[in-house]
């Protein structure tokens, strides 16, 4: 018998997308729900047992300063903390932690029971209620019926799922959970772009079967940074190695003398897999030169046996694999609990949703995760909150959450995502950040506590934390332009000591840190009293030390803003724009750009057709200007609004 609830917001999925899609909505007051086929899998870590990396450990910080959940987590769960690239610049260093990874997703489940709004269903999406082209609701396996004012699809890779051992074909999104069937079918009737993707993951190992001598241990870093300003500086769990080895050129015969048996190579697999995150096979086949190729083993908790093979992503039959991994040092007799597969999906290709993750054809439905075609928890979880809010804000009332290029790595994977779309699984990195000096780990807190309260997601007495936080990296940036260093004996004598010239006049503290030589936890010695707090000190010394690059960068950040504050009217039809190409006016018309900025980053969008479209938009001013006997004024939109038309005076300067 089918019977008819009510909610705000539907969230359908419980993944890393699902999980912060459904506490954001429920954190600001709206009845939550989330539905998930496996209340035990929520959080659960489908490939490897980390959260961060380059780029993606950005990502962590931002979702954590705006109110989410993932950067606790993982630090509570944290049991072996790395930063990357810690020995290159700021702007491309990224921490990651192995985190346990049943302890991670029993936190995960904790959170989401115990968040007042929300409530956790188990049962399967067959499709939604679509009525004149807004989402209402879903309907259920079981015929149930639930309405809601806005409706979240966090689906990951069960969309039409498909897992692929060798020639073998299982239906799933994943071992053990049951595949998706009916939305991606619903969606292509209303006429989205639904496409296919792939990925996969390697075997798992039992730990006891494994020779750890022939292995490299590769030890946690000494000093730990928490991804949540909320968390202690010291992990809270036992701190573990992981261990290195490597293929070998037997490993490699093995696996050339069986591409028959690769449902990639002999075409039973049509989507795109990983470019940045390749199966072994791949690396074999494309990398023919190198005869061996590195994978961490990787302990997937403190009391599990299993183990992660890193970087041998596999979907060669089970006997295969087993052949070649006993080629691999340290694995000559190794036992496997479950050999690696691969998984194919459906995605909407993602030009088909607007920033604040809305779709386009569809309104009060939103799409965050690997739905949108991107690959990696922190990815789905920066998309999870997005949509999240978006869906709260559009019910109550408020603006849209857009964060820009210049403001957070979130800014970025939305606007690549919606602009440029994706052939293949979306990661992020930081060379895709154009302004990466100013989008920084040690910054978030600065460049998103504005944003971060005006959303209210965050708790009052979190905030508070937080703003404090601020205040006192304020405090030591002022104290270090305001106190002088005199160019006494006793002074010239530490200086030297720490490798640095002696002074030949007197300076402020904030012109002796610049000097490479001289660091934060240095100037205690020299008479200048700093916080010992690394989220202090480490932050303010950055900014110093790259204060003529910052401001540089700054600069560019403001001549790009006024290409992002020209907005464009939605009813533009760019065939009739003079000076544009097929190819530019067909995808002009396709993506429709909100603002210039956003035609400019568009592939295959010319730097010409900026002008064209100025010159365009001069004219039909004009044009409406002397139809109605005045000039048009500048509007100012509802931002969750489609307007026919929208002015802006700086267009016609």
């Amino acid at each position: 018998m089918q019977k008819s609830l009510d909610y705000d917001v539907i969230v359908v999925g419980a993944g890393h997308a699902g999980i912060e899609a459904c506490l954001a909505p429920a954190r600001l007051g709206l009845k939550t729900l989330v539905v998930t086929t496996n209340p035990d899998r929520i959080g659960y870590m489908s490939c490897n047992p980390s959260i961060g990396g380059l780029a993606k450990g950005h990502m962590v910080r931002e979702i954590d300063i705006l109110g989410g959940q993932m950067g606790i987590a993982a630090d509570e769960t944290c049991i072996q903390f790395k930063r990357l690239n810690s020995r290159r610049g700021p702007a491309v260093r990224g921490s990651r932690v192995q985190s346990d990874k049943n302890l991670y997703a029993q936190f995960m489940i904790q959170t989401l029971m115990s968040q007042p709004n929300l409530n956790v269903m188990s049962g399967e999406v067959k499709r939604l209620v679509i009525d004149g082209g807004i989402c209402s609701g879903v309907v259920l396996a079981d015929g149930s019926t639930i309405h809601s004012k806005a409706v979240i699809i966090t689906a990951g890779t069960f969309l039409n799922g498909v897992m692929h051992v060798g020639l073998q074909q299982t239906s799933g999104g994943r071992v053990g959970d049951q595949a998706s069937v009916g939305l991606s079918d619903q969606l292509v009737e209303f006429g989205f772009d639904v496409r296919r993707l792939k990925t996969g993951t390697p075997a798992r190992l039992l730990k006891d079967s494994i020779d750890w001598s022939k292995t490299v241990p590769q030890h946690g870093d000494e000093h730990y940074y928490p991804f949540s300003f909320s968390s202690p500086n010291k992990p809270k769990l036992q701190q573990i190695d992981c261990y290195l080895t490597r293929t070998t050129e037997a490993t490699h015969d093995i696996i050339r003398n069986n591409l028959d048996k690769s449902p990639m190579y002999c075409g039973m697999i049509e989507g795109s897999g990983p470019r940045y995150c390749p199966s072994i096979e791949d690396k074999v086949v494309r990398f023919a030169d190198k005869t061996s190729h590195q994978s961490f083993l990787e302990p997937e908790g403190l009391t599990s046996d299993l183990i992660y093979l890193q970087g041998i992503s596999t979907s060669l039959p089970e006997d295969v694999q087993f052949e070649f991994l006993k080629t691999i040092p340290g694995l000559e007799n190794v036992k496997v609990a479950r050999f690696g597969y691969a998984v194919e999906y459906d995605f909407i290709e993602p030009t088909q949703i607007w920033h604040r993750l809305e779709t386009r054809p569809i309104e009060n439905l939103f799409l965050a995760g690997q739905i949108n075609g991107t690959s990696g928890y922190e990815e789905a979880a920066a998309q999870g909150f997005v949509a999240g809010v978006n869906a709260a804000n559009k019910i109550l009332g408020k603006d849209e959450f857009v964060l820009g290029r210049d403001e957070a790595y979130i800014g970025v994977l939305v606007d690549d995502l919606v602009t440029k779309g994706t052939l293949e699984p979306y990661r992020m990195f930081t060379s895709r950040a154009e302004h990466r000096l100013i989008l920084r780990e040690d910054n978030t807190a600065d460049r998103l506590m504005g944003p971060s309260s005006e959303l209210g997601v965050l708790k009052a007495a979190a905030f508070a934390t937080l703003d404090v936080l601020v205040e006192k990296r304020k405090l030591l940036a002022a104290r270090l332009k305001e106190t002088k260093v005199y160019p006494n004996k006793a002074m010239q004598e530490k200086l030297i000591a720490l490798g640095t010239p002696a002074l030949t006049k007197s300076l402020s503290f904030e012109e002796l840190l610049r000097r490479p030589e001289i660091h934060c936890l240095d100037l205690p010695g020299l008479g200048f009293d700093v916080d010992q707090d690394p989220n202090i000190n480490d932050s303010v010394e950055i900014e110093v030390k790259y204060s003529g690059y910052v401001s540089r960068q700054l600069e560019l950040i403001r001549q790009m803003r006024r290409l992002e504050e020209l907005l464009l009217p939605l009813d533009i039809d760019y065939t009739e724009v003079r000076g544009l190409s097929k190819e530019e006016s067909e995808k002009l018309n396709k993506i429709r750009p909100r603002t210039l900025g956003q035609a400019q980053r568009i592939s295959g969008v010319n730097p010409s057709a900026t002008q064209a479209i100025m010159i365009f938009l001069k004219g039909r001013k004009n044009i409406e200007a002397s139809a109605s006997g005045d000039s048009l004024g500048k509007k100012r939109i509802g931002r969750f609004s489609a307007p026919d038309a929208v002015e802006n005076s700086n267009l016609v300067r």
